[in-house]
């Protein structure tokens, strides 16, 4: 069995649309690295993915599966339950978006810059910290 999901994963401050690119969907990234340990059930990712809908879960789930990154499985006894786990397809993303997320880190403050200074009011995204992938 593997290790409960830590509810606070991901820094709230820093959101995974601070990447200037994604892996997949807007949540995609984040569902491949609370999978990277092992398989989980639904009611498990939605522990630190907090801020998405069960719909867009679902969706984004279904997204992966299609593309080869996730596989699902239905149990039917003792207990039915549905799990999701990563391929192999899927286990090769992760050093790529490691490798991104240490890039981004090392970038963070001229990340931070850039979005202020887009934005109409200069407010950007606030608070102290540090990405948190």
């Amino acid at each position: 069995m593997t290790k409960p999901l830590d509810p606070e994963m991901f820094d709230p401050i820093c959101p995974s649309e601070m990447l200037p690119f994604r892996f997949g969907d807007k949540w995609a990234g984040l569902i491949i690295r609370c999978l990277q340990d092992g398989p989980r059930r639904f009611s498990e990712l939605r522990i630190p993915l907090r801020g998405i809908t069960a719909k867009v879960l679902t969706q984004s789930l279904r997204a992966l599966e299609r593309d080869g990154m996730v596989r699902r499985t239905a149990y039917a006894a003792p207990v039915r339950r549905v799990e999701y786990e990563l391929t192999p397809l899927g286990r090769s993303l992760l050093a790529p978006m490691e490798a991104a997320c240490a890039w981004a880190e090392q970038h963070w403050d001229e990340l931070l810059d850039a979005r202020e200074a887009s934005s109409p009011a200069g407010g950007g995204i606030s608070g102290p910290g540090r990405p948190g992938w």
